[in-house]
């Protein structure tokens, strides 16, 4: 897979000021400014407690800029990169008073950031050797959603919708309001244009059925189903729709569902329940 590209500072710096500013308050880091002075120097390094995938370098460089545009980095384990326990992301050097008080903001987003990407990695190799794609969901903090996502596509991984307006995901309480399979499908045809694609949740091989002989669907979310009959949903489905297994995954449980044949396996878990990766500040 090729590595993504980098996320636009326009996009980076606004999530990073909002996470400086709510650290910051209305006074400033009265610690620092009261401990060190005001022309004091300083190293700094960025290094990994444990093993894993780097990914949130961006927006601990820009949290360390934008606190002090003096201080200089440089980044020797860019994001992608795969880190030992022990390795040096980047070092730093420049004014003490701002490394150490952008010190908090930039490790939040540098573990948050490698802990996705290191699940997603991880989910990746759990599937190799089957054609199915590791993907996010919209399960993500809050404010953090382009991050989370990059932060997947650095594990390897691929993203799900960024939000509701990129894609038409009908889920079991939509079903549930708009009286089944088909008349969901007809009210989203009805209204959406001929390039937004039509994503229908089933819980059942019958739901499946019924969705297949629509020919309205472009990708069918088999929800909580187990590998068995994922396996049948697959051979069902023939290649006329992109199969996508969710609901009740687990690692232990991501090579069987990979060996059904699925296109899709995709994991809230990956966003919200990535543990963080342990990455510290040393200072000189």
């Amino acid at each position: 897979m090729t590595d993504p590209a980098p996320l636009p500072p326009l996009i980076v710096e606004p999530v990073v000021r909002r996470a400086l500013e709510e650290d910051l308050g209305r006074a400033g880091d009265i610690t620092t400014d009261s401990i060190v002075p005001g022309d004091q120097q300083g190293d700094g390094a960025l290094v990994a407690r444990a093993a894993g995938r780097a990914a949130g370098l961006a927006a601990a460089v820009t949290a360390f800029r934008l606190v002090d545009p003096a201080i200089e980095v440089t980044v020797h384990r860019p994001d992608g990169s795969d880190v030992a326990a022990g390795d040096t992301l980047a070092t730093l050097r420049g004014p003490a008073r701002g490394l150490l008080t952008g010190e908090r903001v930039a490790l939040n987003f540098l573990g948050r950031l490698c802990g996705i990407a290191t699940a997603t990695r991880e989910a990746v190799r759990a599937v190799e050797g089957h054609p199915a794609r590791i993907a996010c969901t919209r399960k993500t903090t809050p404010g953090l959603r382009a991050l989370e996502k990059h932060a997947v596509r650095l594990g390897g991984g691929v993203n799900h919708r960024f939000g509701l307006d990129d894609g038409v995901l009908i889920k079991d309480n939509h079903l549930a309001t708009a009286g089944g399979v088909e008349p969901a499908l007809a009210a989203v045809r009805a209204k959406q244009g001929h390039m937004v694609r039509v994503a229908i949740e089933v819980d059942t091989l019958d739901q499946l059925d019924t969705v297949l002989a629509t020919g309205q669907a472009d990708c069918v979310l088999l929800d909580n189903m187990a590998p068995d009959t994922l396996r049948e949903a697959v051979r069902r489905a023939n290649g006329r729709v992109v199969t996508e297994a969710s609901g009740g995954l687990t690692p232990d449980s991501l090579r069987d569902v990979a060996a059904s044949g699925v296109d899709i396996i995709s994991l809230g878990w990956l966003t919200h329940s990535a543990p963080a990766l342990d990455v510290a500040l040393d200072l000189a």
